[in-house]
């Protein structure tokens, strides 16, 4: 059975940084994409970033860009997302998802949704 559980939400200060983790088990890592998604109420949902097992290439959002890195820990099965400098507007529930890809990761990762399996998703809250 997949699985990916999500971990490391909360209530963040605006400035801030937050790690959020995804450990994933059940299925092969060895060539697959992992992607982070976000959405807050009322909002669509958001890809902010995404990770190339087979090769560690890794795509952002032009939203956290800059100051979000993206990781893979293959021993571990798990993939990290740090967020610095935290924004409100990076509120909502965080999920991650995995499906299976060959070569570098492209930006349609995260502007798509076409991911096999889906965590449930850890809520992140900014204070102002």
């Amino acid at each position: 059975q997949v699985q990916l559980v999500e971990s490391g939400g909360g209530l963040v200060q605006a400035g801030g940084s937050l790690r959020l983790s995804c450990a994933i088990s059940g299925i092969s890592l060895d060539s697959t994409a992992i992607g982070w998604f976000r959405q807050a109420p009322g909002k669509k949902r958001e890809g902010v970033a995404c990770i190339g097992t087979g090769d560690g290439s890794t795509v952002y959002a032009d939203s956290v860009k800059g100051r979000s890195t993206i990781t893979f820990d293959n021993a571990k099965k798990t993939v990290n997302l740090d967020i610095d400098i935290l924004k409100p507007e990076d509120a909502g529930t965080y999920s991650c998802a995995t499906r299976p890809w060959y070569g570098p990761v492209r930006r349609d990762l995260i502007t798509t949704y076409s991911y096999e399996f889906w965590g449930r998703g850890t809520q992140v809250a900014v204070s102002s």
